[in-house]
């Protein structure tokens, strides 16, 4: 049978007790995290008198939406430096997209970047005036139209893309590999989600 000093045994209880109670206290200050915008206003809202919202859902997307308008903005700013607005970036990233030699008929740009056949018809007239894209008759319809992307089409597009990546590489110094990993396969399954709900009705991202 052994003996035990009890004296010891309660300094040392004492001491695991003290450690522990001492743990709690800082712990959350420890991993705490910085606070946004999104937090001041959740908490200020008052939404007591809507008990049918999640308030984690309600952070999730407004977060979502911030960081898109913000992402859009710089987006933007970068084209208009380059003479284009985005509807106008967009038809000639359509294009790109298309694949060597940057061809597609004009109702297929219309469709992809949603844009109505009249809209479509005034941008195409301006971005072939700048010569960054040319129109060339549809050799499998007498009256259809296909548009291709010139040199300097792509050469405008890829620049603000490039910029436009490296405003996005915020995103490379908040999170590291394994956050971006796990944030992309979160964003995924939400994806997937509104892509099922939408139905083969869904429209490009």
């Amino acid at each position: 049978m052994k003996y035990f000093d009890l004296e010891l045994v309660g300094k040392l209880a004492i001491k695991y007790l003290d450690v522990k109670t001492l743990n709690v206290k800082i712990w959350p200050m420890a991993k705490a995290e910085e606070r946004d915008h999104v937090d001041r206003w959740l908490e200020s809202a008052w939404l007591e008198d809507m008990p049918f919202l999640d308030l984690e859902v309600e952070g999730i997307v407004d977060r979502m939406n911030g960081l898109n308008r913000r992402l859009r903005r710089r987006l933007n700013a970068v084209i208009e430096e380059g003479g284009l607005t985005y509807q106008e970036w967009d038809v000639l990233g359509a294009l790109r997209q298309a694949g060597p030699p940057f061809r597609r008929s004009a109702g297929s740009l219309a469709k992809r970047t949603e844009l109505s056949s009249g809209a479509m018809t005034s941008r195409l007239d301006r971005l072939e005036k700048s010569g960054l894209v040319r129109r060339l008759p549809d050799p499998d319809d007498r009256r259809g139209v296909i548009i291709e992307l010139t040199k300097a089409g792509e050469k405008k597009w890829v620049e603000a893309a490039r910029a436009q990546a490296a405003y996005e590489n915020l995103i490379g110094t908040a999170l590291n590999k394994s956050e971006k990993k796990q944030l992309n396969s979160l964003l995924r399954r939400l994806m997937i989600e509104f892509e099922r709900t939408e139905g083969e009705g869904s429209k490009k991202p």
